[in-house]
């Protein structure tokens, strides 16, 4: 059994083909989704911005085992957005979905020494 590592993913891809009543209802609810619903969520969080409405972004976390590697978290995450996606409903197109991921077990922290002075 191989030791689970935590990864934050960003998805992000393009609005395609809407439809006018998607279009309007996007619109409608981009205030709900702005940079201040911006969180690293196991069901993701969605961010874009009405002006203009072309680009997205979801942040989701993802718990998998650590020799799958960053691919399968990216992987993972992409299926998580593109059920998310279809589940806005008909005429809501996207496209080109790619993936950063961190592997939040590996990432080194540098931290500043406690007690010393920055100046000298």
């Amino acid at each position: 059994m191989s030791a689970q590592h935590t990864y934050r993913v960003i998805v992000r891809g393009t609005w395609d083909s809407l439809t006018d009543e998607a279009r309007a209802r996007l619109l409608a609810e981009a205030g709900d989704h702005g940079l201040t619903s911006m969180r690293f969520t196991e069901e993701g969080t969605r961010t874009y911005e009405a002006s203009p409405l072309k680009h997205f972004s979801m942040r989701y976390v993802v718990v998998s085992d650590a020799a799958d590697g960053e691919e399968m978290a990216g992987a993972i995450a992409e299926d998580r957005a593109e059920t998310a996606l279809r589940g806005l409903g008909p005429g809501v197109g996207f496209a080109g979905l790619r993936s950063t991921v961190t592997d939040l077990d590996t990432m080194k922290i540098n931290r500043k020494p406690v007690g010393r002075s920055s100046r000298r």
